[in-house]
């Protein structure tokens, strides 16, 4: 794991534990990726819940509840149903916000959808934002790009939610588990 995905972690770890917020991940293309990284700072059990790999269209139907004609009509790599992903984890687990990723990270793809096109989505229940990827740098590429987008975008939405505190050494740290 990289520097910058220890750094985002960490700053997820500040701004949810400071709040006492959770989080959950719903994961398609990125099979766990998103989660590996906001788990790997001492702490995150205090607010990271857990998360799904729902990798097929019936995982996110059965699991998450998401709605077998809409991933008919609008294909499971769509921004409908990112947002769909968002919110069946966030019911699913009981958390306050959530990350959900679904995309062709290659090399194959269906319905005509280029390789590389990436959806992601995180917020709440009730304000969730999305971000479609579509550059195809090869799968490995694509996968590590998807994780670390989802990150960085989900600090700044917590960013825009919770301002940074002027002394950040009035921030509390959570104890290791």
């Amino acid at each position: 794991m990289g520097l910058e995905s220890k750094v985002l972690s960490k700053e997820i770890l500040y701004k949810l534990y400071e709040k006492g917020k959770t989080i959950a991940t719903a994961e398609s293309c990125t099979s766990g990726r998103i989660g590996e990284v906001i788990t790997s700072v001492p702490g995150a059990s205090t607010y990271y819940k857990g998360g799904t790999i729902c990798y097929s269209d019936e995982a996110k139907t059965n699991v998450l509840g998401i709605d077998a004609d809409l991933i008919k009509e609008k294909n499971a790599v769509s921004e409908e149903v990112a947002k769909e992903m968002v919110k069946g984890v966030i019911n699913l687990l009981g958390t306050d916000f959530a990350i959900a990723t679904t995309g062709y990270a290659g090399p194959g793809t269906e319905a005509g959808i280029p390789v590389g096109t990436i959806w992601i989505a995180c917020g709440s229940a009730d304000d969730i934002r999305t971000m479609k990827l579509d550059e195809d740098n090869g799968r490995e590429e694509n996968l590590r790009n998807a994780t670390t987008k989802a990150l960085h975008f989900f600090v700044e939405y917590l960013t825009e939610l919770y301002p940074e505190p002027e002394d950040m050494d009035q921030v509390p740290k959570p104890e290791a588990k």
